[in-house]
């Protein structure tokens, strides 16, 4: 499980003064690049390596209004993974208030976006220990 923290700005507030429902998106995307990262597998070192981890499929909830100045912490972890596939959890909370959740599935494709195995790299970055 990986975690990162985000402080909210002015500018990605909506008119009611809660955060816009689509930064959320890229609060959450930020959290996952990050975890990638830190287990090795960055997305420079996809391309390097000549493959891509495009997401196919979203289902954000949103539990409370996130607002100006809010610290959140986004928990971020791999679930399932299948030969092409796999499914990210996400919660995003400020303090110990749910903000947010999302989950992802997201395949594998090499450059050209056409499907592929998951790499082993990446299944031994975040298999459980």
């Amino acid at each position: 499980m990986h975690t990162s923290e985000v402080r909210v700005r002015f500018y990605e507030l909506d008119p009611y003064n809660h955060v816009n429902h689509t930064n959320y998106l890229a609060y959450f995307e930020t959290a996952r690049i990050d975890f990638l990262d830190e287990r090795g597998v960055g997305l420079d070192v996809m391309q390097e390596q000549g493959w891509q981890l495009v997401v196919v499929e979203l289902k954000a909830k949103f539990h409370a209004a996130a607002g100006l100045h809010d610290i959140l912490t986004i928990t971020t972890e791999v679930g399932e993974m299948g030969r092409v596939t796999s499914t990210w959890h996400q919660e995003m909370r400020r303090s110990e208030q749910l903000v947010a959740t999302l989950e992802v599935s997201a395949a594998f494709t090499d450059m050209a976006g056409k499907p592929r195995r998951i790499p082993p790299q990446f299944v031994e970055a975040f298999s459980p220990a």
